[in-house]
């Protein structure tokens, strides 16, 4: 039975895109992700029309620049990721490279910044138990920063391997793998900022 050469099947995948990039499995995780997200974000709007005086008190005490500067950072990111996936595509691996550690530049940024939120906060005794508005703050935003940190975790992998020679113009589906899962830690933020910091 004979074999298709890569330059073939690749020029094939050209004609007939995939429907989604990366592994299948990664979308289920996805999928699953957004939908504890949707959940949280419902409950979070279902609390605060039912206590808005509060909600949009506290909400004012939150600091928007520096949720306005990660949200550039985590769209910086994932312009980085997306220029990661094409330099493989074009097999060009170092750049590549050096695009996913742009990424990761981008994401540790975020993790500061957020830091010096969660510090602020708790220098001033703020906790989950504070009132309900902090936390939904706190919780949510948390639970996002470890996403955060597992989107990292999943580029700088993607990143070890590119550079060991595990990815190609041929073969790059774990490139897009870990690009798809970084472009829905973006999307949940993109969300999430105007939702708790902005909308009144």
């Amino acid at each position: 039975m004979k074999t298709i050469p890569d330059d073939i099947k690749k020029k094939l995948d050209d004609i007939e895109p995939k429907l989604l990039p990366g592994d299948l499995a990664i979308w289920f995780f996805i999928f699953a992700e957004l939908l504890v997200f949707g959940v949280y974000f419902l409950i979070y709007a279902v609390m605060r029309i039912q206590n808005l005086q509060m909600f949009n008190q506290y909400q004012l005490t939150l600091n928007r620049e520096l949720g306005a500067a990660n949200t550039i950072l985590l769209i910086t990111a994932s312009y980085f990721v997306v220029r990661a996936v094409q330099a493989i595509k074009k097999n060009n691996i170092s750049a590549c490279i050096h695009w996913l550690y742009a990424a990761l530049g981008g994401g540790a940024g975020f993790l500061i910044l957020k830091s010096i939120e969660y510090y602020d906060k708790f220098s001033h005794g703020i906790r989950l138990s504070t009132n309900t508005f902090y936390m939904f703050y706190l919780s949510l935003t948390m639970f996002h920063f470890l996403h955060v940190i597992l989107g990292m975790i999943i580029l700088f992998a993607v990143a070890i391997k590119a550079r060991n020679g595990a990815y190609s113009a041929q073969n790059y589906m774990g490139v897009e793998t870990g690009a798809s899962y970084w472009h829905m830690v973006d999307l949940v933020w993109i969300i999430l900022f105007p939702l708790v910091y902005i909308i009144r």
